[in-house]
């Protein structure tokens, strides 16, 4: 499905993208919540799931956050209005909602990070702020009305006494109302403010922009292993020292050229990206890895299956003339060229067919690849899809 409106990908690349907000109505014709009110706050109540509660006036003060899990009595001690749940990564528990995130693939997967839902009673909101991020605003349910302000950065001031980073100043500049299948794009760094008219629910579409400094960090990771103790600051050719202390221009190129000679490295690149923006959400809750068993085991096992990419996987590639190399979960694995048709099918769609991958594994390093994927539980049969929203609240 088209969730653009009139507008094409191209167009909205090229216009909008990391640059403007956009209002695309009716974006999602007909839509239909994935989980009711119920069912989300039943989820609030297991522990592995990241939830919080954000009541504009709590006891102790103005926007205060509350984290779970939470129990039923939490909610029944919860004001009539005003307070919002927020509810992270529902791709992870939810099958249904990580086919949801398949129809934002015209960015590339690795840069997506989850789907948040928020469940708002009348005039519940998180207050006015900005993100780091792109995000694309799905109205899941009831209303919710959106002002848009100024573009913020680390500088912008914000309230104090909460842990919500609150703008104290917000600049108006649009307004809407968002109804069921609405969708607004929102653009990194743009002040906005979000505010239940009644009760409402939002599908928050939420991508992955590293810092600096994260990036750095790995790349001292992918580089600092392959470096040898012969790499050094060397000055051959050097001028006399005009003052003996001091560190000239030259000095400083030298470096620059030293250091940035391994990190313009397209293998060394795509390691950087592959391996961080791959980095499970949340490490601890990944399944335990099985034990691996031979191919013709696995072709039994799976005969007359169809296969699923587990909800918390998160692949990538990168090739060049010589190999491909297959990024999960922060982990890089080196392949031969001839496994690059397979590890795009891998990373680019969730569903899979036994004779589709057994024809694309055309050496031993494709077979292992697969078998490592099936004991690491990151593919696995259809027909074992369970949900995990059990939990019953009355809120």
């Amino acid at each position: 499905m088209h969730l653009l409106g009139n507008l094409s990908i191209d167009e909205f690349l090229r216009d909008y993208w990391q640059q403007k907000p956009v209002l695309i109505r009716n974006a999602w014709p007909n839509f239909e919540p994935l989980l009711s009110a119920q069912e989300l706050a039943g989820l609030s109540l297991e522990d592995d799931i990241e939830s919080r509660l954000i009541l504009e006036q709590g006891q102790d003060g103005p926007w205060e956050i509350r984290k779970g899990p939470f129990s039923e009595t939490d909610y029944r001690s919860l004001p009539k209005s005003h307070w919002t749940l927020l509810i992270q990564a529902i791709d992870h528990w939810v099958p249904e909602a990580a086919e949801l995130l398949e129809h934002f693939r015209f960015i590339p997967s690795w840069r997506i990070d989850d789907l948040m839902i928020s469940y708002a009673v009348d005039g519940g909101s998180v207050g006015p702020h900005y993100d780091q991020y792109d995000v694309f605003l799905l109205q899941a349910e009831g209303q919710r009305e959106w002002r848009i302000g100024q573009h913020c950065d680390s500088n912008s001031p914000i309230i104090g006494n909460t842990r919500l980073r609150i703008l104290s100043e917000f600049e108006e500049t649009e307004r809407w109302v968002l109804n069921p299948g609405d969708m607004l794009y929102l653009p990194p760094q743009l002040a906005h403010y979000g505010i239940a008219q009644g009760e409402c629910m939002t599908y928050s579409i939420g991508f992955r922009a590293p810092s600096v400094s994260q990036l750095l960090e790995t790349s001292l990771d992918v580089v600092l292993p392959t470096l040898t103790e012969n790499q050094r600051y060397c000055d051959a050719g050097i001028q006399p020292a005009v003052s003996a202390s001091r560190i000239d221009q030259q000095a400083t190129e030298r470096l620059a050229n030293l250091l940035t000679s391994e990190l313009q490295k397209p293998e060394v690149l795509a390691k950087i990206l592959g391996q961080l923006m791959t980095e499970p959400k949340y490490s601890e809750l990944l399944p335990e890895a099985e034990n691996e068993i031979t191919w013709d085991e696995w072709l039994d096992t799976v005969e007359g299956e169809s296969l699923l990419r587990h909800e918390h996987a998160r692949f990538a590639y990168f090739t060049d003339d010589n190999q491909c190399l297959f990024f999960n979960h922060g982990e890089c694995t080196v392949l031969p060229k001839s496994c690059t048709q397979l590890v795009a099918t891998l990373g680019d769609y969730r569903q899979y067919s036994i004779d589709q991958l057994q024809h694309l594994a055309l050496d031993d390093q494709g077979k292992s690849l697969l078998l490592q994927l099936w004991a690491q539980q990151m593919i696995y049969v259809e027909s074992d899809t369970q949900g995990v929203f059990d939990g019953d609240c009355n809120d």
